[in-house]
C-alpha cells in the first residue's frame, strides 16, 4: 500500500500540472472505489477551479473554491497527470479533464480506493479525528511521550496509530525504530522522555529520505510520471530478515506483528 512519502510524492507531481486550472469535464467509468463515488461529483467539480492540491496523511486534497475532494490511493491506486491524450486503460476509474488540456487520472486495479467530497474536510470522519502530521512542529518527543503513558500496546502498534501520528506505515516504522535503537516490541508506556525524543527525529528523517528519494519502490505503486520510488535502496532493516545488521553486523531477525513484517536487531534494539 502506498504509504505517506509516496503520496507527498504523488501530491508534488500532479500540483503543478492542477493548481490553478479549471475542471472542463469530469469522467467516472466506474465509481464502485472502497466507497461509491457520490453521483453528483461530476457536477461539482465540472467548471470549478482547482485552488491548490494538498496531502493530510495518506489523503489527496484537490481544494476547490466550494469544497474539496478527497482522494485515496488504496492498496494499488496511483494518480498521474496524463499529456498525450492515451487512451484510458482498464482500471482508470475517474479521469479529470483540464483547461490546459492535460488529464489527471485515477487507476486502481483493486478499487480500495476512494474519491469523496467534503464541504469541510477537516470535519469529515476520515479526517477529523487524525493525530497530527510527523514533519509538523507539533509532533516531537514530548508529544510521543504525553501519548504513550499508560498505555501496554507495542511501540511499533503505537507509532503506526493514525490518532496518535499519521503516516508512519509498516516500512517507515521499522525503520525509524531501528535508527532510534528502540525494540518494537517494547511497551509504549515503558520508554522515557529521551528514547521519544530519538524516535520522533528518527520518524521525522525517514519520511524527510524516502520523499526526497520518491517514495519506497511497492509492488502496486508508481508515481505520478510513471517511476518507481527508490528509497528501497536505502532499507536498514525491513525486508532485510537474516541478513547482517549494517551496525554491529548480527543477523536482523524477522517476526509477525499484526500480520506485518517487523524486522529488528537483537543486540542495537532494546
Amino acid at each position: 500500500m502506498p504509504e505517506l512519502p509516496e503520496v507527498e510524492t504523488t501530491r508534488q507531481g500532479v500540483a503543478p500540472h492542477c493548481e490553478g486550472q479549471t475542471i472542463t469535464e469530469v469522467t467516472v467509468r466506474d465509481g464502485r472505489l472502497r466507497w461509491p463515488v457520490p453521483d453528483d461529483l461530476p457536477e461539482r467539480l465540472q467548471g470549478q477551479v482547482v485552488r491548490s492540491v494538498e496531502r493530510r496523511a495518506k489523503y489527496l486534497l484537490l481544494q476547490l473554491d466550494t469544497g474539496t475532494v478527497i482522494v485515496h490511493l488504496g492498496m494499488s491506486g496511483s494518480l498521474r497527470v496524463i499529456t498525450d491524450q492515451s487512451p484510458a486503460m482498464k482500471h482508470d476509474h475517474v479521469e479529470l479533464q483540464l483547461a490546459n488540456g492535460r488529464l489527471l487520472r485515477f487507476n486502481d486495479p483493486r478499487r480500495f480506493g476512494c474519491w469523496l467530497w467534503a464541504e469541510r474536510p477537516d470535519q469529515h470522519p476520515l479526517l477529523r479525528d487524525l493525530g497530527p502530521e510527523p514533519l509538523s512542529e507539533v509532533f516531537n518527543g514530548p508529544w510521543l511521550h504525553r501519548q504513550s503513558r499508560n498505555k501496554q500496546t507495542p511501540v511499533k502498534s503505537f507509532i503506526m496509530d493514525n490518532h496518535v501520528v499519521v503516516g508512519v506505515g509498516n516500512i517507515y516504522a521499522n525503520e525509524a525504530l531501528f535508527k532510534a535503537g528502540i525494540h518494537p516490541r517494547r511497551k509504549a508506556g515503558r520508554i522515557s522522555l529521551d528514547r521519544y525524543h530519538l524516535l520522533a527525529q528518527a520518524i521525522r528523517e525517514t519520511l524527510a529520505a524516502a520523499i526526497l528519494m520518491g517514495g519506497t519502490t511497492l509492488r502496486d505503486f508508481v508515481n505520478s510520471d510513471g517511476k518507481p520510488g527508490y528509497f528501497a535502496q536505502s532499507l536498514l532493516v525491513y525486508g532485510r530478515g537474516g541478513e547482517a545488521c549494517w551496525e554491529c553486523g548480527r543477523a536482523l531477525k524477522e517476526i509477525r506483528m499484526n500480520n506485518r513484517s517487523t524486522v529488528y536487531c537483537t543486540r542495537c534494539q532494546r
